[in-house]
């Protein structure tokens, strides 16, 4: 997954950076400043490339706008489990688990949760009704800290293996066709 923002995929141009990432194994890319309704331009190179444009869907997305963006989304969707700006949370917010049943039921696409998801505990939660568990900030903080030391991938790795132990729990509510 390609990971970024428009301006720069604009600068260096929609149908080379989609030949380009095809090319260097990319599956898709998740553009998270790219609203569905100006995504054209990116779109159509992709899928001619073979790369799938992830959507985002927010809390506050309405149900028929989500449904417009399914429609035309493919890979996965990408629900933000939050408002605001991604980053750590003590807690899951309550309401995730009911807007990703109602996004089931306007896509047969895999669901994606992230944002604020930084424990084993908070992806056990998650991943009893998700697709995918997105955990990027956590990660990043990781990184962060550890710098240039010898210890930063074990770190990473460690850290990426204590949220695979924690989905690995019990699961009340797992969806026995999930994607992963």
């Amino acid at each position: 997954m390609l990971f970024g923002y428009y301006n720069p995929i604009l600068r260096y141009g929609c149908d080379q950076l989609c030949t380009d990432a095809a090319a260097a194994g990319v599956d898709g890319l998740l553009v998270i400043d790219l609203p569905f309704e100006e995504a054209a331009e990116l779109a159509m190179p992709a899928r001619a490339a073979g790369l799938d444009l992830i959507s985002l869907l927010a809390p506050t997305t309405p149900l028929e706008r989500s449904r417009k963006i399914a429609k035309l989304a493919s890979g996965f969707l990408y629900y933000v489990s939050i408002t605001g700006i991604t980053g750590a949370r003590s807690q899951v917010a309550a309401d995730v688990e009911q807007h990703v049943n109602e996004l089931r039921q306007v896509t047969k696409l895999p669901v994606g949760v992230g944002f604020g998801i930084s424990t084993p505990d908070h992806a056990r939660q998650v991943s009893a009704f998700a697709d995918a568990v997105v955990v990027g900030s956590a990660i990043s903080l990781i990184i962060e800290s550890n710098g240039r030391s010898p210890k930063l991938v074990s770190e990473v790795g460690d850290f990426v293996a204590s949220l695979k132990d924690g989905m690995r729990g019990p699961r009340a509510g797992v969806r026995t066709a999930a994607a992963g």
